[in-house]
């Protein structure tokens, strides 16, 4: 019998702090979209979570895939996290095997392999952008389900799980950008210190580290591109999505037609205008864990860049020291932000 919400009771959840640039190019409050993936609970009870919360209606579309829609932010997706699932690929390779089934065998098995997928394959709850003041409505869903059973990052060696955060952006213009990104290279290492980045996920494809030469690249005090000069620098150096923070989809917002010019996952990359952040795990079985620790992580990395002295004599002090990720800095940033996570 699956986990139930009744009687649920909402925990007090720790802050958010506030992003030190608040607004969009637009003028309106920066947006954050959260992706949390776990096991150990149904797309079911994910939608009545979600629903708890934010109201609207619950629109199951498959084994694989359901939808809360007209809620009070938006529309959510709940989806088994695989891409031949969702698509019902294998339908294809069994019709080539001149295997024909009817609509009740299709059926029956998209549950069967929903169920079996879902034990290594993770659940995922993809929210739409909202406010940052709504952040702690969704950490009431995110505390739901840990009361409901959810599974996170540390259950199994086999569970590589994270949570992604897109944060919208300020400003557009590269000054600002090169900022940003030159921060979180600064304080990724302390990033996955202080979250304790779990080895599955390290050892997995999905958020390997920038390559030296880019970061040295990167925090050049000589290097100022304009946007284009960006985005060639960022492609040529790093040309996949899998990195802890991934400007693939921001960059081919910015500039669709160079970003689709380059070798990378073109099909995979769904333009926003946002920083991809894919670094942290999902400790969503953790009564004690909260959807304000990475985010609060992220928070650090825009309170560094909007200090334009200290980000510089940090690159430097850097680069003056090759192969030495973490200077005395980085610890006093590794001991803050433990104290969070």
């Amino acid at each position: 019998m699956e986990p139930s919400l009744h009687g649920f009771e909402t925990r007090m959840s720790e802050p958010f702090h506030d992003l030190p640039w608040p607004d969009s190019p637009e003028g309106e409050p920066r947006r954050i979209g959260v992706e949390i993936e776990m096991a150990g609970v149904s797309l079911e009870i994910m939608a009545e979570a979600v629903k708890a919360e934010f109201g609207g209606q619950i629109e199951p579309d498959n084994a694989f895939v359901a939808r809360v829609r007209d809620t009070d932010v938006g529309d959510f997706q709940l989806e088994l996290d695989a891409r031949v699932l969702k698509d019902r690929a294998y339908r294809e390779h069994l019709a080539r095997l001149g295997i024909s089934l009817d609509d009740s065998d299709k059926a029956a098995l998209d549950r069967w392999l929903a169920d079996a997928a879902g034990r290594l394959v993770p659940h995922e709850i993809v929210a739409p952008p909202i406010p940052v003041a709504d952040l702690p409505r969704l950490d009431r869903v995110r505390a739901a389900l840990q009361e409901a059973g959810a599974q996170g990052t540390e259950r199994s060696f086999l569970y590589a799980f994270g949570l992604q955060i897109n944060i919208e952006i300020h400003r557009t213009d590269a000054e600002w950008l090169l900022a940003i990104l030159r921060s979180f290279l600064l304080m990724a290492e302390a990033l996955t210190a202080a979250g304790a980045i779990d080895l599955a996920r390290r050892l997995s494809p999905y958020i390997r580290a920038f390559p030296g030469p880019f970061v040295r690249h990167m925090l050049d005090p000589d290097f100022q591109p304009d946007q284009a000069g960006l985005i060639d620098a960022y492609l040529a150096h790093s040309p996949t999505r899998n990195r802890p923070l991934d400007l693939l989809p921001l960059f081919t917002h910015l500039d669709p037609k160079r970003v689709n010019a380059a070798p990378v996952e073109h099909d995979l990359i769904k333009p926003r205008p946002a920083f991809h952040y894919r670094l942290p795990n999902c400790e969503i079985d953790d009564p004690d864990w909260s959807l304000a620790r990475p985010f609060n992580g992220w928070v650090e990395v825009e309170r560094l860049a909007a200090d334009p002295e200290r980000l510089e004599r940090l690159s430097r002090e850097y680069l003056d020291r090759p192969g030495q990720a973490l200077g005395r800095w980085a610890d006093d940033w590794s001991q803050r932000l433990r104290d969070w996570f």
